[in-house]
């Protein structure tokens, strides 16, 4: 979900990112680190205003994977803080996120409507709608054929799912209406992160983490 943005991947030992140029700032918003985290930000279809800030001070999505990935904080501590406080999105556009941990813990974050929490799911799957919502309300960007098609494939490969299983995945719910930039696999047992840029799927890179 980074249409007409300016994106970079970023490969260190701490983290893989794809970050975005915010006005000179690379910020990383999605990615994997070396603590074992994975961070995705989709876009939420249709926007809900539900998700704007609520004042200045409020603590938005990007802000949160930001944290994540550069280790400051985790899944665990940002789900904490959904308890006591409230995660939003940025002014007329509802980011969501689904953020886990090292132990296939799930967090999912929609602004203004709330959040699901799964203890180590077999899967967990988001595309561009609402959990909350799922098909209620329509919108052509939502991905409501992607998110069944990834279902179907995950639970065909059962406990056989491996990287290459995981780009099969991927290449069959590339978005083509906003073009899939970045696709990742991460391996956190390993602490190695795959990825391939514009769906050249025959050229994926890898990176070693520590840490």
């Amino acid at each position: 979900d980074i249409l007409d943005m300016e994106y970079r991947v970023t490969a260190l030992k701490e983290r893989v990112s794809i970050d975005i140029d915010d006005n000179g700032r690379w910020l990383p918003l999605f990615g994997a680190s070396c603590q074992g985290d994975f961070a995705s930000m989709p876009t939420c279809w249709p926007y809900d205003n539900r998700s704007d800030p609520a004042g200045p001070d409020c603590r938005t999505v990007p802000q949160v994977n930001t944290s994540l990935l550069l280790g400051e904080t985790t899944v665990q501590e940002v789900r904490q803080y959904l308890g006591r406080g409230k995660i939003s999105s940025l002014p007329g556009i509802t980011y969501q996120a689904q953020l886990s941990d090292r132990e296939g813990n799930v967090l999912q974050i929609v602004p203004g409507q709330g959040y699901l929490y799964k203890e180590r799911p077999r899967y967990s799957v988001m595309t561009n709608f609402s959990p909350f919502k799922r098909n209620r309300e329509k919108h052509p960007w939502m991905g409501w054929d992607r998110y069944h098609t990834a279902v179907r494939l995950l639970e065909e490969a059962g406990d056989r799912l491996d990287v290459p299983g995981c780009f099969a995945i991927l290449r069959a719910t590339a978005q083509t209406a906003c073009p899939t930039v970045v696709s990742m696999v991460f391996d956190p047992a390993k602490n190695r992160v795959f990825w391939c840029e514009n769906r050249q799927w025959d050229q994926i890179k890898e990176q070693k983490m520590e840490g």
